[in-house]
Order: C-alpha cells, then sequence, then structure tokens
C-alpha cells in the first residue's frame, strides 16, 4: 500500500478513536482537528507513527492538542 494511504488511513483511524474516545461527533472532532492541525501532525510523524499501535498514537495526539490548549 503506498505510504500516502497508510497516512490517510491512520489519520482517518485516528479521528474516529477520538470521537469515541472525546465523546464529540465526528463533525466536531473534525473541527477541533482542523483548528488544531492534527492531520499535518500525523502525516509529518507518520515515520514513528507507523511502527506504533492506534493507543500509542491516539495518546500523542492527545497530548499534542493539550499542548496546543485544546479544551478536551
Amino acid at each position: 500500500m503506498p505510504e500516502q494511504q497508510q497516512i490517510l488511513f491512520m489519520q482517518i483511524r485516528i479521528l474516529r478513536m477520538s470521537s469515541e474516545r472525546f465523546c464529540l461527533t465526528l463533525k466536531a472532532t473534525a473541527e477541533l482537528f482542523k483548528k488544531f492541525d492534527v492531520l499535518r501532525y500525523i502525516r509529518e510523524c507518520f515515520g514513528i507513527f507507523h511502527v506504533e499501535g492506534d493507543e500509542a498514537v491516539f495518546e500523542d495526539v492527545k497530548a499534542y492538542l493539550k499542548a496546543k490548549g485544546a479544551d478536551l
């Protein structure tokens, strides 16, 4: 599978996981991700993230959001 497709799949998985864990709609989670540029963050960190499980990636994204001032 091409790397760009792998990145897209990871972004979608983490978006859905975040929606469930933060008890937000997919739309609200997408808006949160857009506001804090989370999809770019996942893309740029993919080299490290692709060897970690989704749980570890989610925890990293959550820490990133908190560091950026997101109210979770």
